[in-house]
């Protein structure tokens, strides 16, 4: 049965796939974003409410009245800014949607969230969604989250059953967070791996992403899902290097040029993430901290768990997203690799 859902940050790339997704199957989607409507989701008829997170929670309440669901996907994710910066989005912004929903009587909350709220930068291999832990999350984007997901567990209540989705690394066309800086790094000769490029890592195709969490929406209020949260991939875990040069290479550009050490990569990370956040640098720095742990470390995770609870599963292969990826983008898909 058709529904009106809800969805935060569908311009962006999580949330526009999810905002698709339940839009392809002909539930009523309204936009709650402080910009206008992506082109192609009007087109498809979401319609767009203007309300920022962050800001007074009266005009999420307006736009969440008459909705059986709500996507939270709106967040700060970007490497680099200010503590101040991430909390006010992340954390005050997630409270108040929460409180929104509450008002508005909406029955069932999906919250997208990160697998980074519970890495502390040991190797995941194999993996279930841990609980997330703030103080020994990496960074201010990943705290920030694991604050977020752990208050929104804690004050869910009979009336309103909430759900976390942890996407693992989303990439496809339109991605300007994982895929458009690899691929703007191959072009410009700057694309290197940390280490060997040997870790095994799970990724997430973008369309795979969105149906996902509409499924979540789906089965919220069931007793295997409710106040759980659950990890997201395509469950082929590849090598950081195969990953970084089969992106390149759809989009027409070279695979990594070098290697640099992890202990070199992970300090220079920290020295120039201060430096930035010192400085207000405009733009992000070349490494980050975070960033060289994810590059260097193993982390992919057991997806039993997950599509049973939302009986669900990955409609697009890596193979056939890198197919659509080079489809995008002019380049080549390279033969398939194993997995």
């Amino acid at each position: 049965m058709a529904e009106r859902v809800a969805v935060t940050g569908a311009s962006g790339v999580v949330g526009g796939a999810v905002a698709r997704s339940l839009l392809g199957r002909g539930d009523e989607v309204v936009a709650v974003q402080r910009g206008p409507l992506p082109a192609g989701l009007a087109e498809l008829g979401a319609r767009c409410h203007r309300a920022d997170v962050a800001g007074p929670v009266d005009a999420l309440v307006e736009a969440f009245t008459g909705c059986a669901a709500v996507v939270h996907a709106a967040a700060r994710v970007d490497i680099t800014g200010s503590w101040e910066e991430y909390e006010r989005v992340n954390v005050v912004g997630t409270r108040h949607v929460v409180e929104a929903a509450r008002r508005a009587g909406v029955a069932r909350f999906v919250l997208v969230s990160s697998p980074s709220v519970a890495h502390a930068g040991h190797p995941l291999m194999g993996a279930e969604a841990e609980t997330a832990e703030p103080e020994r999350a990496r960074g201010h984007y990943s705290r920030s989250k694991a604050l977020a997901e752990n208050e929104t567990l804690s004050i869910a209540g009979d009336r309103l059953a909430v759900t976390v989705v942890r996407p693992h690394l989303v990439w496809g066309p339109g991605d300007t967070q994982l895929t458009e800086r690899i691929i703007d790094r191959a072009r410009s000769g700057r694309l290197v791996t940390i280490g060997s490029g040997a870790a095994l890592i799970d990724t997430t195709y973008i369309d795979n992403a969105g149906s996902a969490i509409a499924a979540a929406v789906d089965r919220a209020a069931l007793p295997q899902v409710r106040g759980r949260a659950f990890v997201v991939s395509n469950g082929e875990p590849r090598t950081v290097s195969e990953m970084l040069t089969r992106i390149a290479q759809a989009a027409g550009a070279p695979g990594p040029s070098r290697s640099v050490p992890f202990p070199v990569a992970r300090m220079g990370g920290h020295v120039l993430e201060r430096l930035w956040e010192r400085t207000g640098r405009e733009g992000e720095p070349p490494v980050t901290a975070f960033l060289a742990e994810q590059l260097a470390t193993a982390h992919w995770f057991d997806q039993r768990r997950t599509r049973e609870a939302l009986a669900w599963a990955p409609e697009v292969t890596i193979d056939e997203g890198l197919v659509r990826l080079a489809a995008a983008y002019g380049g080549v898909a390279p033969g398939s690799g194993s997995s």
